[in-house]
């Protein structure tokens, strides 16, 4: 069977067409020394071809759901901001939010998950070790209020794992900080994102030990999906892998489809991988079945 037309996907990290790619990513510049041509618009620029235009005059919004309508993508979590808040009032049941936090300032990270929760509902929190100034290893104690928070608000942390794009340093990210976390942290779930590369066979090990722990390919072209995720989750990990993009960073929704379709998965772990495990893992609910066409 392979691929499977029809299924409603849930796109774990999908957003808005830039407007300034290059301001966006200033957040980071403070902690990168690399001044190259290739990182002067995006921090991990040169890992990426082909990536998707800057907006124009067109409606962000419309731009974003076009392409969902046309390839399947029946939700997506989009970060907290303006035009998310107004694509959920467009498109109920359809966006879902995450926030994204730098557990450096403990207090006002806090408070910034339960107020944004409060006055939004999320439905996820995001960090990038790596990319916090300074960095915040994944084990570190500066994020273990953050950590009780999701739980007391049943709310999973997606973070950052493995060798970060921008060249900054990596240890932060080291797969084996989530052994601490999973320990301490029996109650929560969380999710590695970005590949987890070269510790992808140490994360598969984690996973079937700690069972709040999952995984998503988030920002990698299908075509390079790491080999020891695709064998887990054809067997053992079928219920802790699951999709993720990359757009409008450093992908399209028209590559990664297209590509998808030459992953190896077993038919009865696609539905789980583009759509059932995000539902479970984040609590999503009244997703549409399907979308487009």
């Amino acid at each position: 069977m392979g691929y499977p037309d029809g299924i409603g996907a849930i796109d774990l990290m999908i957003g808005f067409p830039f407007k300034d790619k290059k301001a966006t990513y200033d957040y980071l510049r403070a902690g990168i020394k690399d001044t190259g041509e290739d990182a002067s618009v995006m921090p991990a620029g040169y890992m990426f071809k082909d990536t998707p235009d800057e907006a124009g005059d067109e409606d962000p919004i419309e731009t974003t759901f076009g392409a969902m309508d046309a390839h399947g993508v029946a939700a997506g979590l989009f970060g907290v901001n303006e035009n998310s808040i107004e694509a959920r009032r467009r498109y109920p049941n359809r966006v879902f939010l995450s926030l994204e936090i730098d557990p450096n300032d403990i207090t006002g990270a806090v408070r910034r998950i339960r107020s944004t929760h409060e006055e939004h509902g999320l439905t996820a929190v995001t960090t990038f070790p790596a990319g916090c100034i300074p960095q915040v290893p994944v084990s570190d104690r500066r994020y273990y209020p953050i950590y009780q928070t999701c739980i007391d608000l049943d709310i999973p942390i997606i973070s950052n794992a493995g060798i970060p794009g921008p060249r900054v340093p990596a240890e932060c990210q080291h797969v084996m900080h989530f052994d601490q976390v999973c320990y301490d942290f029996p109650e929560l779930r969380i999710v590695m994102r970005h590949g987890a590369e070269p510790w992808e066979e140490l994360a598969v090990k984690l996973m079937l030990k700690w069972p709040g722990l999952h995984y998503m390919p988030s920002a990698f072209a299908p075509k390079y999906y790491p080999e020891a995720i695709i064998r887990y989750a054809n067997s053992r990990g079928a219920d802790k892998v699951m999709y993720a993009g990359y757009y409008p960073a450093g992908l399209t929704l028209e590559r990664i489809f297209r590509e998808l379709r030459d992953v190896p998965l077993k038919d009865e772990v696609w539905p789980r991988f583009l759509r059932e495990n995000a539902m479970r893992v984040f609590k999503m609910a009244d997703v549409p079945e399907r979308v487009g066409a």
